[in-house]
């Protein structure tokens, strides 16, 4: 088994028979709605998929975004790009915010109904002079081109930004349907690198809605508590890796890999 990767974990994995609340943070409600198999395998059971690579360049952007919003923030001034896309809003300031933006905490609400404590960590928040506060994402990628929402795999990030909505107003905070994507697209058209990368930033508005998760978290429950997992999704990639290979390999048991070299 490799070093780096376990697939199988004892930790916060689901239990029928436990009245205690259960974790179920953003990522993997949106991982419930992408394949309940795959939900259930990792929660319920406890292997998780194979992870991704992590986008260092991605959390250095994050990193540096917040450090810049936060001189902002401390003075109680609009950064310029508020005043470039005439928004009117000041980076928002409140005593919860690093834990809000602690992907290990974020901002929590107990939803009774399910026993579900749901998480979400925050890249920031502004607020309107009326005092209604506004979620925004920070988001890094490279390619020709303006940048948008308007690809399908996008749809998650639209999740993504509802569910942070979803908490704040759980939580009390009077949340305003428009949240902020701060888009910043690398150059890579430069004559040189010079050792620099150099982003066009854009701040894209989204319009979202927090009507589908109550029903998502009342379907992401009922998962839990089956006694089997759920058939396998035709549109999972990895259900359709996990059924490819059942069906190629030998019945008889493996041959141990010393034998093999």
């Amino acid at each position: 088994m490799s070093q780096y990767y376990n697939p199988r974990r004892t930790k916060n994995k689901f239990s029928p028979e436990s009245t205690e609340p259960f974790a179920l943070s953003r990522s993997k409600i949106d991982l419930f709605l992408e394949c309940p198999r795959c939900f259930y395998l990792d929660r319920r059971l406890g292997v998780g998929r194979p992870p991704g690579f992590p986008f260092s360049l991605n959390s250095a952007v994050d990193k540096l975004l917040k450090k810049e919003f936060d001189i902002y923030r401390a003075k109680a001034s609009a950064h310029p790009l508020m005043a470039k896309y005439k928004i009117d809003a000041v980076p928002f300031k409140h005593d919860n915010l690093e834990d809000w933006r602690n992907n290990f905490v974020g901002v929590r609400f107990l939803h009774k109904k399910t026993n579900f404590i749901v998480t979400g960590a925050v890249d920031d928040i502004w607020e309107a002079p009326s005092g209604e506060i506004m979620v925004v994402d920070y988001k890094a990628t490279s390619k020709e081109g303006e940048v948008s929402l308007d690809a399908e795999w996008q749809d998650g990030y639209k999740r993504q930004m509802e569910v942070y909505q979803w908490l704040l107003r759980q939580n009390d905070h009077i949340v305003s349907n428009t949240g902020y994507f701060v888009y910043c697209n690398g150059i890579s058209d430069k004559e040189a690198f010079d050792a620099k990368l150099e982003f066009d930033v854009k701040v894209i508005p989204y319009k979202g809605s927090d009507d589908w998760i109550e029903e998502a978290l009342i379907g992401a429950k009922k998962c839990l508590l089956l006694d089997e997992p759920p058939k396998e999704s035709e549109s999972c990639d990895y259900c359709l890796y996990r059924e490819a290979v059942t069906e190629v390999m030998p019945k008889k048991k493996s041959v141990g890999t010393a034998s093999l070299w």
